[in-house]
């Protein structure tokens, strides 16, 4: 069964362009790693809410888009080693240094695929 991870992510609107890049740059080690594919969002219609929201979930500010990240993975194994990876692999360590948003506002997730069509 496949797997598949998200990140929602609040970066700066001017950083769009420097997001691209490291985004672009991290997509042939993630497949390396094995990942089935890569999808990458610029928030073109994301509203707040009153009670719960993408915004809110990132505390967006108004210089800034969320942007989402899709990741499919073949297995959970595969995933699980990439991320392990992440921590000891020097280029992502190399990439990461230039992430051009908050981390800590970043939300992160792993998950079991239920339905693909």
């Amino acid at each position: 069964m496949s797997y598949f991870q998200i990140a929602v992510i609040p970066v700066p609107t001017q950083s769009r362009t420097q997001y691209e890049t490291i985004a672009a740059k991290m997509a042939p080690l993630f497949m390396e790693y094995g990942a089935v594919q890569m999808f990458e969002g610029w928030g073109s219609m994301v509203p707040p809410g009153e009670v719960t929201s993408l915004p809110m979930a990132v505390q967006l500010k108004d210089d800034e888009t969320v942007v989402v990240s899709f990741i499919e993975w073949p297995d959970a194994e595969k995933a699980m080693a990439c991320m392990e990876a992440m921590e000891t692999d020097p280029r992502f360590a190399e990439m990461g240094a230039d992430m051009p948003f908050d981390g800590k506002r970043m939300i992160f997730g792993t998950f079991e695929t239920m339905l693909k069509r």
